[in-house]
């Protein structure tokens, strides 16, 4: 199984969390959803800090070129 992009991964973590909200689940489909919820979360705060990496790195390959 591919890892998802930050984008499927977010829209499914928003999923995830309406059904959690909604309630009306057993406690067995509530701890899977809610463990697949922190996996999604992990993956999201992955990309995000490999995003926010490549910006540090083009802002300062911009600074040593002034």
């Amino acid at each position: 199984m591919t890892t998802p992009g930050y984008e499927q991964a977010r829209d499914e973590l928003v999923a995830v969390v309406a059904k959690l909200e909604a309630g009306g689940l057993s406690l067995e489909e509530s701890l899977t959803l809610w463990e697949r919820g922190e996996t999604l979360a992990k993956i999201c705060d992955k990309h995000l800090a490999g995003a926010r990496e490549r910006v540090e790195t083009a802002l300062a390959a911009a600074e040593a070129d002034d």
